[in-house]
């Protein structure tokens, strides 16, 4: 079965609980077999507030995992702006509507000048896919080029340049791979060499596509090297597109100018295009391509943009309400403070069994290795789901699925990060 190990194993349904069989079971009879479930015992949560969510029968679990509520589950300023907005009218953007513009216009000055426009789709994906036709159309040329376990999204085309999605054999012939910013990896010259062996196929570079903080390769917010590797494209005619749906809106920190919300700045950067998506609304579906004003224009030249839901009244309502929190809270800078502690406790961690740990604000990876050092993917799923037990949830990531991805909501706090600590030390003790 393809994906991470932390998935449900449906041939396990026989050993849940009558009324969690019944739903699994039911679940994969209306909504098909290509869905997955988090851990060996499926959760069926019903509320959330701040970085916690309750299941069925009231049991509380600590958030460690989802990054799409940034601001917090249910935060009432934004439960209260998309009900607001709803109870008025809710339609599309072919209407003048001030409160987009009004958006659009605050959202665009947390960038560079340099990116002047934004258009508003309903998913991260639909920013990528969206991005990739701009940068073929504004550069003429087909290829891609992205890192080995790269993922940005599920319609055809993104899906395309998503190996950890299908694996490489689902890559299109116009996308190559590069290795992730570990330790020892030249991000410039792998670059050189993809644009290299795209040109052997007679095909020229449009752009290359990274995920600010490579999430799915194993979370690495340190990427030496990707400014040579932006150059590169450069150099070869092609666009550098930055890609902020998991690390974008505070979550890396504050780390200097124009960085204070988006992962490119952490690296120095000024991208081509940039896409947004999962908590830019706060659970409610909203993202978006921000973008170089003559990019736009060239690919208006060649047609036009229309999303029926993209950037409608009440997705607005909720972006806005979501943006007002992250800075009104000083949300960032709160990622900033938590997250450095978290990332300390967790290097300070008794155990040869914890591998590097890297991160940024509050996400950050924690590698599980064997006694020889080498990726413990069996070792990373007891302690996923060993976790759940103790009613935390996280998840696993990277190539080899051996790297505990830490990304909770905003909100997670000085003492949510003590708990996590203390537990996870709990988990590998019980199976040392």
């Amino acid at each position: 079965m393809p994906g991470p190990t932390s998935y449900f194993d449906p041939a396990a349904v026989d050993a849940l609980t009558p009324r969690t069989a019944d739903l699994v079971r039911r679940r994969a009879a209306a909504l098909g077999s290509a869905y997955r479930l988090f851990y060996r015992e499926p959760l069926e949560l019903v509320r959330g507030e701040g970085a916690r969510v309750w299941d069925r029968e009231g049991v509380e679990y600590l958030d460690v995992y989802n990054n799409v509520p940034s601001v917090g589950h249910a935060h009432p300023r934004v439960v209260a702006a998309i009900a607001e907005q709803a109870a008025h009218l809710n339609t599309h953007t072919r209407y003048l509507d001030e409160a987009t513009i009004v958006y659009a216009e605050d959202l665009l000055g947390t960038f560079p000048g340099h990116l002047a426009n934004v258009m508003f789709t309903c998913t991260g994906s639909e920013a990528n896919d969206l991005a990739l036709r701009i940068a073929k159309a504004a550069t003429g040329n087909e290829g891609v080029i992205v890192t080995h376990n790269a993922y940005h999204g599920v319609t055809a085309k993104v899906a395309a340049i998503s190996p950890s999605l299908g694996g490489m054999d689902s890559l299109a012939p116009w996308v190559r791979t590069i290795d992730a910013p570990a330790p020892g990896v030249d991000l410039g010259a792998a670059v050189v060499v993809a644009i290299a062996s795209l040109a052997e196929a007679g095909i020229r570079p449009a752009a290359l596509i990274v995920d600010t903080i490579f999430a799915s390769d194993g979370v690495f917010p340190d990427a030496v090297g990707l400014p040579a590797a932006v150059a590169a494209i450069h150099a070869a005619g092609g666009i550098f597109l930055a890609d902020e749906v998991q690390p974008g809106f505070g979550r890396l920190g504050r780390s200097g100018e124009h960085a204070s919300l988006w992962g490119f700045g952490r690296h120095g950067l000024e991208p081509d295009l940039v896409t947004l998506g999962k908590p830019m609304g706060n659970g409610h579906p909203i993202a978006g391509v921000v973008a170089r004003r003559d990019l736009v224009d060239a690919f208006a030249a060649r047609g036009r943009y229309f999303n029926t839901f993209g950037g409608n009244p009440v997705s607005i309502a909720a972006a806005q309400a979501t943006l007002d929190v992250v800075r009104d809270q000083r949300l960032p800078e709160h990622a900033a403070r938590v997250g450095s502690a978290l990332l300390a406790a967790l290097r300070e961690l008794d155990d040869p069994r914890v591998g590097a740990v890297r991160g940024a604000g509050l996400f950050l990876g924690v590698d599980l290795v064997d006694g020889d050092g080498r990726p413990d993917e069996v070792l990373a799923l007891d302690v996923v789901n060993a976790l759940r037990g103790r009613h935390i949830l996280l998840a696993a990531s990277g190539p080899d699925n051996h790297t505990l991805k830490i990304r909770p909501p905003l909100v997670f706090d000085e003492a949510d990060a003590t708990r996590l600590v203390t537990e996870l030390a709990e988990v590998l003790k019980e199976r040392a």
